[in-house]
């Protein structure tokens, strides 16, 4: 799935996404993404939602956006919410949803000038 992008702008925005890739400023990754609007792109060292733990959130606490938008793969994953604690502690509003629908979603909510958070699983190869 293509996303469109504001060319002009210098901010990191998902411009693709796939089964066993996402895009972010037109630079194809095949692992999992911590993506902000602005900074560095992360490697997420995470393979599914199962391998998540309190650690990966400890990280992502660490950046402190406002809101993180959990891509969990092909489907939507609810996480238990003792892996989610640092975020809970920290008050940083998070959203999990399939992670087609988070690649969307983040794109809308830092046109907004938000300070959000992608955190994306990818969906596997067959």
């Amino acid at each position: 799935m293509k996303l469109h992008s504001d060319p002009q702008s210098s901010q990191n925005t998902i411009t693709g996404y796939g089964i066993g890739f996402i895009e972010v400023n037109k630079t194809p990754y095949s692992q999992a993404l911590i993506v902000q609007p602005d900074g560095e792109v992360m490697v997420w060292p995470v393979e599914e939602s199962l391998d998540l733990t309190e650690d990966h959130f400890s990280l992502i606490s660490g950046l402190q956006p406002e809101l993180v938008i959990i891509g969990t793969g092909k489907k939507q994953v609810f996480l238990n919410p003792k892996i989610l604690q640092p975020l809970i502690k920290a008050k940083i509003g998070f959203e999990m949803m399939d992670s087609q629908a988070a690649c969307r979603t983040y794109n809308i909510l830092m046109g907004e000038g938000r300070k959000v958070l992608a955190a994306i699983i990818l969906e596997k190869i067959s």
